[in-house]
Formats: structure tokens, C-alpha cells, sequence
């Protein structure tokens, strides 16, 4: 039992003991009496204000009245004030407390706050009143007691010996030996120091560094998340009906916020101040956030420490991402400008251009006309682009580029997870949601814990998640719906283009149609992924699912699912269906009395890539767009609601804890994982026919970067400092996508190019492609009237003049299917291959957690164990 003194000498006696409760918790007494034995007295305002109140000598930092006491949350409620209303010229007497309107909010807060105080904390409060609300500040700091009592039970590391902790940037290494200057590094002040780590044990204090300063041996995000932990477990009503924790106070709207203060503003200041005088959010506003540090190593340590690991393994993998998009961004310009430099010496192109009126076409609608193939000269050269074998050796690169960059961060994100002591972090017996609780119909024993929590029947969950399941179904088959209206859409469009009559119209039909169409379906795309993302987190809570955990990766699949399908259906219809099924002339395939769409003049690997540009791009500017507005507007109406609140005072500095409240709350990093991994299916699924996609990556995610910085460090409350080693679900979605990248790729280059085709014409006629045109050209079975004479007309297809397929065509189909197995044997092999030689550990890695292991074992074993062992070793002593 230890007694902590007040601030300073003469101020009214605020002595503080802590000690441990009958469940083992620390207790509070305050001048020998329990706090519990205040509850009655202090009905109204159960606050105790640690410190003499008219001692205030910096008011604005992060620090109680007295200067010393560190504030380590802040809790925030608003009050409206309310007149009270007079009964024939007298005050009418106040109704008991649960009959008042919010009553038991109040009595929850009440308790709630009475057992934070039993539980050890110290508490301040401060007020902003107005004529119409009145926002309370609570602050709360954990003492030396609880804090200890806490970090042995959360198994929080405690450093043993410190170790150099140099940079973990491979590129940096590699320039070094080059002996090229790595205009990349920066030297960011105040880095962290690393250490051997062990779990933190009360009884082995001594055998820890920085022991003998209390005052800074917890970081500021370890004495969060002790307050956050200590927050989530506080009872505040009946504890069979799981009334515990902030969060489900939080959602009942007892309280507005809680959060943990930022350290300081991020506004560097006016005069010149030497870096290592500024603040921890200074220094990653100047030295991360701006918009100057886009071609900057991420400060990753300075990230860890302030924000927590599970925000810096974020940013971590987002680096890691966009430095191996750099390779594949310039192979892929580089194969794109080998189709610029090869336009010209594109046979089958020259052949269009030169046929004047030698191939006469048939006509692309019931009420068209014929036309001769010559007018799509510009389109045949640019179709070269995008359909040489080019994009065949770049898909091929692209799947080795996905599975070893996917291998590499394996390493990656278990060296960061040792570096930062997350390793072997495994998340505890995880609490019931604070949803689930609620909502929960009966209460079970848990069969880990022993005690008794909420409980949903399985069973009932099962048919939950089946009706959730069928609405998911219901929500693609509109996806699909759409896709339809879509290309009815394209097919309308481009008849009504061509019945204008203009020459320009006429001859841009198609793609006039194509481009309108992708523009439709992009704003089409954006809408369903806003209606789906809120009905999939109401299914997910009607679900019941028990834990966080749980319920974030239900959530996650939902969304996935209808994102991977609402984003690649379109490009997946133009690569594999469409020009499929369009028939041949008398015999043309409908859909809804409408022609099937018929590939455009360039072939629809030209169209795949023009849908592939405007979705991918456009979803990147308007997303990026909203990450730059959104929480601007966001701030801005809070600071609008507060500045009301404050009147007269609006004029004053305002605190730390009203600055931080004025921001807006973090959204966590859903969205942005979710933004990245639909990135990475595109330049991955369909790299083949859209070269330049990893430098339209490349630059966004460079963008991206600075934005989501901008956002944690100038936008948001300081989020809690959780734990993570790794980026969760997400991993297995980008192996999933990898794997799948393969397989599709494997179809395009077969059934969409014209690879293959102009490979089996080279090995079978000539080596030049000359003739390559006329040969893949069919005579229609029908005669066409045309300038008043009966004539031919001639369609793409490997049909004879009945409209049978020729013996090319079944020769081109076994050549495409052997392709096809070969190109997925081989591709797979050799990913296996890479995914053996590269181990997931580095060896140094291994060798770091052994001298760990052993100076851990040394420093936690007893005298006792270390002389027994000594004289095993040494008989004669």
C-alpha cells in the first residue's frame, strides 16, 4: 500500500492509497475511507479533482491542474441546460431520478464513474458552459499502482538492454553499397530506441531499464491503452445484463466521446526552434504528413510510437506496397511504349489502313448499313498497344511481381513485429461486443473465463447468417441488373450515333458509346458501394457475432464480395462475354430484342483497357477527393457547434481537451484497406490488357500516403494505441486475388488477344502476317443490299460460307486451352518454388529472438535458479 501525496505543500490534503480490491484489482481509498463509502454523498457530481483547483499553471497541456498528473483519456458529455419551470410563482419540486427524462443515463454515469474511482483512477473535471448546453470534461489519469498492476496483466513488454536501432529500409542498404545518394533518407529527430524485451513482471521491477523513473517508464500510448483497457471492463450497471464498458456507453449515448489527448498542437512554430524541441506531432506533420515528404522514408517508429502498431503496420504494408510498385510500374511503361515504338510496323494495321474499299463490312445493328474496314485505321494502330506479346511476357511478370512481393512482406511484417515487440501478441479472451451484450437473449457460462456473459443460440445465428447470406445473393443479382441495363445502355447509344448521320459520329459509334457507358457504370459502381457498405454492416450486426473480431471479419467478407464482383463484373463482361455470343448474319444472338454487343473496330482488348482506365482512375481521384474534403467539412461543422457553445469565450486559447474534441472521431482503417486491395486486384487480374496500370497505382498511392498522414495527424482525436503483427484478413484476400490474377490472365491473353491467333497464322502461313486480315475475315451466308447492288459482306470469325467454324478454329481453341494449362503449370511451379526459397523468418531475425529468449530467461529467473544453474556448470566453484 502506497501513499501518494498532493501537489504541494499547504494545498487541502488530496492523499491517495491504492489498494487491491477483493477481486484483486486496485482499490482507491481516499483519506482512509473507500470511495464507495462517498457514493451516496456524491450523487450528483461524483468527481474527484486531484489537486488544488486554483492552481493552474499550464492549463492548455496535457497534464491535471497541478502540473504533475499526467491526463491520460478525456470522457465528454453535453448537458442542455433546461430553465426550470415555475407552478403558481414557486419552482416546481424535481421529479425522483428515474422518473426524469434520461434518468437512468444519469444514474449509469453516476455508478460508472464511482467504479473508475474504485478501480484507481484519478479524476478532474472541467466545464465549457453556455445559455444552452453545458460540454463537461472529464480527465482521467492512471496512478504508478494501477499502472504497473496493469501492465503485468495485459503483458505489456518491459525493456532488459538497449540495442542499435538502425534503419529498416532495404532500398537504403542496396544504395549504400552502390554508392549512390539516397535522396530518400531524412533524418528524423528523436527516434525511439529499441530494445530486448520481455513481459513486464511487479516482482522483477528492478531487472528492467528506467525503473527508477516513474514518471516516464510507461509511454504515453502504453498508460491509452492501460486507461482504455481499464474503461472497457468498468461495470456501470447490472453485470448479468453486461452493462460494462465505455463502448456500450458510447453507443447509448451516455457520453459523446472518449479519447486520448494528442501531444500538443502539430502547427510547428512561428520562430526557429531546433527539431528536437518539438513535439512527437510536430515532428510527423513536418517530417511525414506534408505534402514535401512524398519522396521521404515513412518515419515508421515515430508512427509506432504515437499512434500505436496496428495504425503503423498499416502504413508500414502501404510503403512496402508502393515501393514494389515502382519495379512494375516501370516494366509495364515499358512494355506500354514498346507497342508505341511497334505501331508502325504493325502488319494487320497497315492492311486495314491501305484495304480502301476492298473489305466491305457487314452491318453492326438491324438498321445500319455496311462500311468498309478501312474507316478503323487509327483504332487498328492503337489497338497494337495494348494486343502484342508485350502484355503476354508482362502478365507473366505480374504473377511472379504479386506472389514474391506477397512473400516478401511476410518477412517484412515479422521483422516490424519483433522490432516492435508485437511477435508472439496474441489477442486475449476477447469481451463480448458491446452490441451483443445488449441485444443478447440469455446469459451462458463462458467455458474459458468461468464467468458469466451474454449468449446468442448458435442456431439462431446460423439461420441469420443464411437470411444475411440471401440478401448478399439479392444485392449481386442487382449488381448484375445493372450490368445489363448497362450494356442495353452501350447499344442504344451507339444506334442513335450512328443515325445522325455526321461522319464523326458515325465512325466513333462505338467508342462514344464505350466511354459514356464506363462513365454511367463507374457512378453506378460508387452508389451500390455506398448502399451495400451500410447494409452490410446492419446485416453484420444482426448477426449477433460475439466478439469484435468476429464481427470485423464477417464484415469484411460481406464487403469484399460485393466489392470484388460491383468493381470487375463490367471489365470481367467485356473480357469473356462479350463478342461471345453474337452469331453470325441471319443467325444473330439476342438479348431483350436487342443484337448481342459485338467487339468494337479495335477488338475488345482496346475496350477492356479504356473500362479498366476510367474505373480504376476514376474511383482513385473521386476517393481521393472525398479523403480531402470529407473530414475538412466534417471539422468544420464540429469546431461551427462548439464555437457556439463557447460565446464569449471564443476569443481565448482554448485547452487541449477542446481542440482535441473539436476533431472528428477516427474511422479506423476499413476504408483504407478496402481502397488498396480493390487496387491491387486491378493491376494484377487484368494487367494484360492495361500495361500502365501500376503507375497509375503507383502515383495514387503516393497521394494516398500524405492524405491518410494528413488525416491521423491534423484531422482525427488521437485514436487508441492497439496492437497488431500483422494486417489481419486482409493477407489472405491478397493471396486469394494473386492466385486468381493467374487464372484470368491465362484466359485473356488465350481468348481476348490475338495472340494466340496471330501465332498459330505465323507457324501455318507466314512469318510476316501478311494476309492476316483477309484470313480472319468470313463471308456472310447472306447477300446485303448495298449502293443498289447484291454484294458480300464480310464479319471477323473463322466460319466458312455456311457459317460453320473452320478446321483453323478447332486447331486455335486446342491451342488456346493447351495455353492455357501451360501457363498456369508453369506460373504455379514456379510460385511454389518462391515460396520455399523464401523463408517468412529472416535468419537474423532468428537469431535476435533467441538472444532475446535468453537474456528474458535470465533477467525473470530467481537467484536461487541462477546459482543452481551456475554450479552445474562450474562443479569446483
Amino acid at each position: 500500500m502506497i501513499r501518494k501525496k498532493g501537489p504541494e505543500a499547504g494545498a487541502q490534503d488530496t492523499s491517495l492509497l491504492i489498494a487491491l480490491d477483493k477481486s484483486g484489482s486496485p482499490g482507491t481509498i481516499y483519506n482512509g475511507v473507500p470511495y464507495s463509502s462517498f457514493e451516496d454523498e456524491e450523487e450528483d457530481d461524483p468527481i474527484y479533482v486531484h489537486g488544488d483547483e486554483g492552481y493552474s499553471p499550464n492549463v492548455r497541456g496535457n497534464y491535471f491542474r497541478d502540473g504533475q498528473t499526467k491526463i491520460d483519456f478525456v470522457l465528454v458529455w453535453e448537458e442542455k441546460v433546461r430553465p426550470p419551470k415555475k407552478r403558481r410563482g414557486k419552482l416546481a419540486a424535481p421529479k425522483a431520478r428515474d422518473d426524469r427524462p434520461g434518468g437512468h443515463r444519469e444514474h449509469w454515469k453516476s455508478k460508472f464513474l464511482n467504479n473508475l474511482r474504485d478501480a484507481g483512477l484519478l479524476m478532474e473535471k472541467e466545464e465549457t458552459p453556455s445559455e444552452r448546453k453545458t460540454i463537461h470534461y472529464l480527465k482521467l489519469s492512471a496512478p504508478w499502482d494501477v499502472l504497473v498492476y496493469y501492465a503485468e496483466e495485459l503483458c505489456m513488454r518491459a525493456p532488459l538492454q538497449a540495442q542499435p536501432n538502425p534503419d529498416q529500409n532495404s532500398s537504403a542498404e542496396v544504395l549504400r553499397q552502390l554508392r549512390i545518394p539516397n535522396a530518400l533518407h531524412q533524418h528524423v529527430p528523436n527516434k525511439p530506441p529499441d530494445y530486448y524485451t520481455c513481459a513486464f513482471r511487479r516482482s522483477k521491477l528492478d531487472k528492467f531499464l528506467g525503473s527508477d523513473s516513474r514518471d516516464s517508464y510507461f509511454s504515453n500510448t502504453q498508460r491509452h491503452r492501460i486507461v482504455s483497457e481499464i474503461l472497457a471492463r468498468t461495470v456501470y450497471g447490472k453485470r448479468k445484463r453486461a452493462e460494462i464498458g465505455i463502448n456500450r456507453l458510447l453507443n447509448e449515448r451516455v457520453y459523446a466521446a472518449a479519447f486520448p489527448l494528442h501531444e500538443g498542437p502539430f502547427e510547428t512554430p512561428e520562430s526557429e526552434v531546433p527539431d528536437e524541441a518539438l513535439n512527437p506531432r510536430q515532428v510527423l506533420y513536418r517530417f511525414w504528413a506534408q505534402w514535401g515528404c512524398w519522396y521521404r522514408y515513412q518515419p515508421l517508429d515515430h508512427i509506432r510510437e504515437y499512434f500505436g502498431e496496428k495504425i503503423a503496420i498499416y502504413f508500414a504494408w502501404l510503403g512496402f506496397y508502393t515501393a514494389w510498385l515502382l519495379p512494375a510500374a516501370a516494366v509495364g511503361t515499358v512494355v506500354f511504349l514498346a507497342g508505341l515504338v511497334a505501331m508502325g510496323t504493325n502488319t494487320p494495321a497497315q492492311e486495314i489502313c491501305e484495304s480502301g474499299g476492298q473489305f466491305l463490312m457487314c452491318p453492326l445493328c438491324d438498321t445500319c448499313e455496311t462500311w468498309n474496314i478501312s474507316e478503323i485505321c487509327p483504332m487498328a494502330k492503337v489497338e497494337h498497344l495494348f494486343d502484342h506479346p508485350g502484355p503476354v511476357f508482362f502478365s507473366v511478370f505480374m504473377s511472379f511481381w504479386a506472389v514474391t512481393f506477397l512473400e516478401y512482406w511476410k518477412r517484412k511484417s515479422a521483422t516490424l513485429a519483433h522490432h516492435w515487440d508485437c511477435l508472439d501478441f496474441q489477442e486475449e479472451e476477447e469481451r463480448p461486443r458491446p452490441e451483443f451484450a445488449a441485444m443478447a437473449p440469455r446469459m451462458e457460462q463462458n467455458p474459458i473465463t468461468g464467468v458469466k456473459e451474454p449468449h446468442f443460440p448458435k442456431q439462431d445465428r446460423l439461420s441469420r447468417m443464411l437470411t444475411g447470406s440471401m440478401a448478399i445473393v439479392i444485392m449481386l443479382c442487382v449488381v448484375l441488373i445493372f450490368l445489363v441495363s448497362v450494356i442495353m445502355y452501350r447499344g442504344i447509344v451507339s444506334v442513335m450515333m450512328y443515325h445522325t448521320g455526321n461522319a464523326i459520329l458515325m465512325t466513333q459509334a462505338g467508342n462514344i458509346a464505350n466511354i459514356s457507358s464506363t462513365l454511367v457504370n463507374l457512378a453506378l459502381i460508387l452508389l451500390m458501394s455506398q448502399v451495400y457498405t451500410s447494409l452490410a454492416e446492419k446485416l453484420t450486426r444482426w448477426e449477433m457475432h460475439r466478439t469484435q473480431t468476429l464481427h470485423e471479419d464477417a464484415f469484411t467478407f460481406k464487403v469484399f464480395i460485393f466489392q470484388f464482383v460491383n468493381f470487375y463484373s463490367s471489365p470481367f463482361y467485356v473480357a469473356f462475354f462479350k463478342g461471345r455470343f453474337v452469331g453470325y448474319p441471319g443467325q444473330y444472338g439476342t438479348l431483350l430484342g436487342l443484337r448481342n454487343e459485338e467487339c468494337g473496330p479495335g477488338g475488345c482488348l482496346i475496350e477492356l483497357a479504356q473500362q479498366l482506365f476510367i474505373i480504376m482512375v476514376g474511383k482513385q481521384i473521386i476517393s481521393n477527393i472525398q479523403e480531402f474534403v470529407i473530414p475538412k467539412l466534417k471539422a468544420w461543422r464540429q469546431k461551427r457547434k462548439l464555437a457556439r457553445v463557447r460565446g464569449a469565450q471564443i476569443s481565448q486559447e482554448p485547452p487541449r481537451w477542446e481542440e482535441d474534441y473539436e476533431l472528428i472521431e477516427c474511422e479506423g482503417l476499413f476504408e483504407e484497406y478496402l481502397e488498396m486491395v480493390l487496387q491491387f486486384g486491378f493491376i494484377t487480374i487484368f494487367v494484360a490488357a492495361f500495361p500502365l496500370a501500376p503507375l497509375f497505382a503507383l502515383l495514387n498511392n503516393w497521394v494516398e500516403i500524405r492524405l491518410d498522414a494528413q488525416k491521423f495527424v491534423c484531422e482525427y482525436r488521437r485514436p487508441v494505441a492497439y496492437r497488431a503483427q500483422d494486417i489481419g484478413v486482409w493477407f489472405l484476400i491478397l493471396e486469394v486475388l494473386a492466385q486468381i490474377s493467374v487464372v484470368v490472365n491465362a484466359f485473356l491473353i488465350a481468348f481476348t488477344s490475338d495472340f494466340l491467333p496471330r501465332l498459330l497464322y505465323q507457324y501455318e502461313h507466314d512469318s510476316q502476317l501478311q494476309g492476316y486480315v483477309n484470313f480472319t475475315l468470313a463471308y456472310s451466308p447472306l447477300r446485303y443490299v448495298a449502293t443498289g447492288n447484291h454484294t458480300l459482306c464480310r464479319y471477323k470469325a473463322f466460319r466458312d460460307a455456311n457459317g460453320n467454324y473452320t478446321l483453323f478454329y478447332w486447331k486455335l481453341l486446342a491451342v488456346r486451352l493447351g495455353f492455357i494449362i501451360a501457363f498456369e503449370h508453369v506460373v504455379f511451379s514456379c510460385l511454389r518454388l518462391i515460396d520455399w526459397l523464401v523463408p517468412d523468418v529472416p535468419g537474423s531475425l532468428e537469431l535476435k529472438i533467441k538472444r532475446e529468449r535468453y537474456l528474458a530467461k535470465q533477467a525473470l529467473a530467481d537467484n536461487q535458479e541462477v546459482l543452481l544453474t551456475q554450479a552445474a556448470f562450474h562443479p569446483a566453484a
